[in-house]
C-alpha cells in the first residue's frame, strides 16, 4: 500500500482499460488491478464507487458487448435498483475501467480522464494503437 492508492477495475480484454492501468504505471505508480469479471461486483462496492465518481448506475451501463438491451436494460424508466441488481449478476454491464484514487473515482473513457485521478503524470505516454499523449 502506497500514500497515495489507486484502484483500476480493468477488464484485460478492453484497450482502453489495458491503456489506463500502462498509463497509472507510466506515472509510477503500482496500481491495484481488479479484475471485476472475475472477482465480481456487491452492491453496497458499486453504489459507494459510483457515488464517488459521480455516476448513476445508468450512466455506468455498458451498452455494446454486453446483455444490457437483451436484459430490457435500455428501456426508459428502468429504475436504478434494477440496473444495479443486473450489473451483481453480470458484471460485464459495468462500463470500464473505472480508477479510484485519493483524488476521487471516475470512468476512464476516454483513457486520458485517468491522469485527472493522479498526483503525478509522465511527460508523454503512448498507447497501444500508437498514439502518442503527450502532458509536460
Amino acid at each position: 500500500m502506497t500514500d497515495f492508492p489507486v484502484t483500476v477495475f480493468h477488464n484485460p480484454a478492453c484497450g482502453t482499460s489495458r491503456n489506463v492501468v500502462a498509463m497509472v504505471e507510466a506515472a509510477g505508480y503500482r496500481p491495484e488491478v481488479v479484475e471485476y469479471l472475475k472477482a465480481g461486483w456487491g452492491t453496497d462496492q458499486l453504489q459507494a464507487l459510483f457515488a464517488q465518481a459521480g455516476l448513476s448506475p445508468r450512466e455506468a451501463l455498458r451498452e455494446r458487448g454486453s446483455p444490457a438491451e437483451a436484459l430490457g436494460l435500455l428501456e426508459p424508466g428502468v429504475a436504478d435498483e434494477a440496473i444495479l441488481a443486473a450489473m451483481v449478476e453480470h458484471p460485464v454491464l459495468v462500463n470500464r475501467p473505472i480508477v479510484r484514487t485519493p483524488k476521487g473515482a471516475a470512468l476512464c473513457r476516454p483513457a486520458d480522464r485517468v491522469f485527472d485521478l493522479l498526483d503525478r503524470t509522465p511527460d508523454r505516454f503512448v498507447k497501444e494503437d500508437g498514439e502518442v499523449v503527450r502532458l509536460g
